[in-house]
């Protein structure tokens, strides 16, 4: 076995040091909850007009696909594919 402790003795740190852990440590979580609740209002916003545009693109389809069926339905009698 060797003559190193197996845990040893933490060092002593500096309090400077600790003290700028601890500031940047609450620097970093402000800046997160700032920054979070910015987007979060942001992604409101986006998700309202997604919202908006998917109306408006659900009355596109819709109508599409009745131009598309009465084409289909034109085409199949203009050439007696059903009586």
């Amino acid at each position: 076995m060797s003559t190193a402790e197996l845990n040893p003795r933490p060092l002593r740190v500096s309090p400077l040091i600790k003290f700028g852990r601890w500031s940047f440590l609450t620097a970093g979580i402000a800046y997160g909850l700032f920054h979070q609740n910015r987007l979060s209002k942001k992604e409101a916003l986006w998700r309202i007009d997604e919202n908006e545009k998917k109306k408006i693109r659900d009355v596109q389809l819709a109508a599409e696909k009745k131009r598309a069926a009465d084409g289909n339905i034109k085409f199949i009698k203009k050439n007696k594919l059903i009586n």
